[in-house]
């Protein structure tokens, strides 16, 4: 069981300026930009919270990524980036339906892995995130599914982009995790989640792994406010540090 203190989340707004506010990648206090429907979103918190940072290093989960992400060999794990996402009570926002690759492309091999922490148990009526089985089977043209809605404000964008089939086969399927529990997704598993209409937050905070050795495919910053990885140089250092290497299981 994973477990924060609620304390360490509250709802905040671009201009507060809190300490560390320099270091996130990205923070939208509402990314939705609809007052009734709020979605508080960030990246990079683990750089500025002892507890978020301690999270993306611990063994619960960075151990078993490494045989998600291969399951016949053990691989060497490295942090992506984290996500908060915290919905308020009575006008949460939704999160829509997509696959993380599809925001993901800059950098490959697609060898990515999620694993979702709720902060807050979660239920039907405060948000649940919501899986569709099958649908890491997915894509377009070979690539993952296009991104409808950068921010996820409208939940049902995706069906403008499915045939016939997958929307005959969209079936989603509720996670209902409790405080403290995780669930780990394929990187393009279709996931989203509902609003919040009950009377208590709903707070989520995400990991989002990649197995060592995966390049940048682009000349940009792939996280904003942090520096180039060059086309075709592996992600490394201190923004990608390494959280998991079998051969450590084996030092003496």
């Amino acid at each position: 069981m994973i477990c924060c203190g609620s304390n360490d989340i509250k709802q905040m707004d671009e201009s507060d300026q809190f300490p560390g506010y320099d270091l996130l990648y990205e923070f939208h206090s509402n990314q939705s930009g609809d007052p009734d429907n709020v979605l508080m979103h960030c990246l990079g918190h683990w750089r500025i919270n002892q507890l978020f940072h301690d999270l993306v290093f611990l063994p619960n989960i960075a151990v078993p990524s490494s045989k998600l992400l291969n399951p016949t060999e053990d691989r060497s794990v490295r942090l992506w980036h984290d996500q908060l996402f915290a919905k308020p009570p009575h006008h949460g926002g939704v999160v829509a339906w997509h696959q993380d690759y599809s925001y993901w492309t800059r950098t490959k091999p697609m060898m990515h892995l999620t694993v979702h922490i709720a902060l807050d148990e979660q239920t039907l009526d405060n948000g649940a995130l919501h899986y569709v089985p099958g649908s890491h089977k997915w894509r377009k043209d070979g690539e993952p599914l296009p991104i409808t809605d950068l921010n996820f404000k409208d939940m049902e964008s995706i069906q403008t982009v499915l045939t016939e089939e997958e929307k005959a086969l969209f079936k989603p399927v509720p996670s209902l995790l409790k405080k403290g529990e995780a669930s780990f997704h394929h990187p393009l598993m279709v996931h989203g989640s509902y609003g919040n209409r009950s009377e208590f937050p709903r707070r989520a905070c995400v990991v989002n792994y990649v197995a060592d050795g995966v390049i940048s495919d682009s000349n940009d910053p792939i996280l904003q406010k942090t520096p180039v990885v060059p086309k075709g140089e592996k992600l490394s250092g201190q923004f990608y540090p390494l959280v998991y290497d079998p051969s450590w299981a084996t030092a003496k």
